[in-house]
């Protein structure tokens, strides 16, 4: 049997170098150390804070001394439990790390009552003053939430809870990357092979329909056995999250969550309301599929089957790299030469180990390069994964280079954005330079594939949020039986007659991480639209979009999102950049025709 190999077995240049950070766990346990030596001392500036703009400063940035180092001491102990998140040091270490972000949470808790509570006309006073310069904008952001806004205390009981509010997402992390077990299958030669969420997605693309069923009947069998506790989990999740929004005197956690980036919340109703207006594309593509690949019935297990079936593209992570630098060529090479470093620097951790958390991210933190998290298998699919991760790796290398501490970090909403521009602009250069039909076929195939997972799939995703959330903030309870109600329907509405509805996936809102960060997946079909666009001028040479896009992958948190998608030519508050994106998708379809 084929069993996931330990993290001592792979190879040292295939991981990240996470000692850039720390170079020992002592040096961590120093820092970590300090950090609740701080926590443990009022701040000299409580109360003090309608003194003087100097006294305003100066409590600011002690503030953010504070939040970056421990940021270090978070970002380390957290990427060293992904590495292997059965280690029973790092569980302990990350644990301690999120104690750490509370106690100095608490201690800063006073900032925003007392800003608040500064008189109006001192408070311009200060704003207009140079001394206060650096903190201007974050200022007026603050300002603008004067409503909801508490007090002293009450702002310091909801820093206090943050530990015990997280506890839902840890719950689940540890479930989903360390407990649960899926047992064996037999691959496509007859081997038996472990089944984990990292080969889950190979084995969805193979070309044996008996692999892809028993892997897909494997799975979720095992997330059925424990669906009451999963939803007990999740319900937990938006529980919290209904708490926050009505301390905070939102009127609904998507209100909250969206303005905490300054998002309207027409931007994601437009979403919704413009994939469902579009979903007759989506309808054409699956009833496409079922043609295509020949079946009496397209299950669930078929959605990820290549629609060319005489080509495997198997892509070592070495040719990867390559392919990577030459799609991203039309960014300059100033770009370029970050990427490398990044590839020849110890940024990118690779392949999947025992333990290892599942799924791909980039993360890091200010004053020390990004780092890219990826469980690679070869396949084209990887592909994109590692260009998308580099993306949100580049971001944060230019935000960083550009921008101040208090600045340096982007919003979530355009997170995605940079990401998918990479990905767009890899399929542009791997179409323009596919000279065989059934390849040009099979990139298609994986263009399909793009739409389907980002724009459409996400939107439902962010829809089954939208929904779950109101029902739990009118008072309903959100069962297993109730959210797999939700979750069907809303495949019935999104696939189409032509899909069968199997009974596993009316489960897959319990394997899901992103919704315990409630209400983040609709930005993946927000940005992917917008790098549709972005991409587009840019593969064509457009040096006025290429300008700007640079100035916003180095504009951090310095300007509101929409504000910084203006700067590419995006109006995110018009369905049309939604609509756009769609309509390349329909292109596609008749394409293929």
């Amino acid at each position: 049997m084929q069993k996931a190999k330990q993290r001592s077995e792979i190879a040292q240049q295939d991981k990240w170098r996470i000692e850039d950070i720390y170079a020992t766990d002592e040096a961590w346990e120093a820092d970590y150390n300090e950090c609740i030596r701080r926590a443990k001392e009022k701040c000299a500036y409580q109360g003090r804070l309608a003194e003087s703009a100097l006294i305003l400063y100066q409590a600011l940035k002690e503030s953010d001394e504070a939040d970056l180092l421990v940021e270090h001491v978070y970002v380390y102990a957290f990427m060293k439990y992904y590495e292997d998140t059965a280690n029973a040091v790092y569980q302990e270490m990350s644990g301690r790390a999120q104690a750490a972000v509370t106690k100095l949470s608490e201690k800063y808790a006073f900032l925003t009552p007392e800003i608040l509570a500064i008189d109006q006309k001192k408070m311009q006073e200060y704003l207009n003053s140079d001394t206060i310069a650096l903190y201007r904008h974050a200022l007026e952001d603050i300002l603008e939430k004067k409503e909801h806004a508490l007090s002293e205390k009450e702002e310091r009981l909801l820093a206090m809870a943050g530990q015990v509010t997280a506890s839902p997402n840890e719950i689940f992390s540890k479930f989903n990357n360390a407990d649960v077990k899926f047992g064996t299958i037999l691959d496509e030669d007859g081997n038996e092979v472990e089944l984990t969420n990292g080969r889950y997605s190979v084995f969805m693309e193979s070309n044996d329909r008996s692999v892809r069923e028993n892997a897909f009947k494997a799975l979720y069998r095992q997330y059925g056995n424990y669906k009451n506790t999963l939803a007990a989990t999740y319900y937990a999740n938006v529980k919290q999250a209904c708490f926050y929004a009505k301390a905070r005197k939102y009127d609904s956690t998507l209100q909250m969550y969206l303005s905490g980036s300054f998002i309207p919340e027409k931007v994601y109703h437009n979403l919704i309301e413009t994939v469902h207006k579009n979903l007759d594309k989506m309808h054409a593509y699956v009833s496409l599929r079922k043609q295509v690949l020949g079946v009496d019935e397209l299950h669930f297990y078929d959605i990820y089957a290549p629609m060319v079936s005489d080509i495997t593209m198997k892509i070592p992570y070495e040719e990867a790299k390559d392919i990577a630098l030459k799609a991203l060529a039309p960014l300059g090479e100033e770009y370029l030469s970050k990427v490398k470093e990044g590839f020849e620097s110890g940024w990118v951790d690779v392949y999947e180990n025992t333990g290892k958390r599942t799924g791909a991210f980039s993360w890091g933190t200010y004053g020390v390069h990004p780092y890219v998290f990826l469980n690679y298998t070869d396949t084209l699919n990887d592909v994109f994964t590692l260009v998308h991760e580099m993306g949100h790796a580049m971001h944060t290398y230019y935000s960083n280079a550009n921008q101040p501490y208090p600045y340096a970090g982007y919003r979530i909403f355009v997170a995605e954005v940079a990401s998918t521009c990479n990905e767009a602009l890899l399929m542009q250069y791997l179409l323009k330079n596919c000279t065989d039909l059934s390849e040009k076929k099979y990139l298609m195939n994986h263009y399909f594939e793009q739409f389907k997972g980002t724009l459409f799939r996400q939107t439902m995703f962010a829809e089954f949020e939208m929904i779950t959330h109101k029902m739990a903030e009118d008072g309903e309870v959100l069962s297993a039986q109730a959210l797999c109600d939700v979750y069907r329907k809303l495949n019935e509405e999104y696939f189409g007659e032509d899909m069968v509805i199997d009974d596993e996936i009316a489960l897959e809102w319990s394997r899901i991480p992103h919704f315990y960060t409630p209400f983040y997946v609709y930005q993946y079909a927000t940005g992917y639209s917008a790098a549709i666009a972005i991409a587009s001028k840019i593969f064509k040479g457009d040096e006025k979009t290429l300008k700007g896009y640079k100035q916003f992958l180095s504009g951090g948190c310095s300007m509101h999102p929409i504000d910084l998608l203006k700067l590419c030519g995006i109006d995110m508050e018009s369905p049309q950049v939604i609509q756009e994106a769609l309509d390349v998708f329909g292109e596609l379809l008749e394409e293929w025709d």
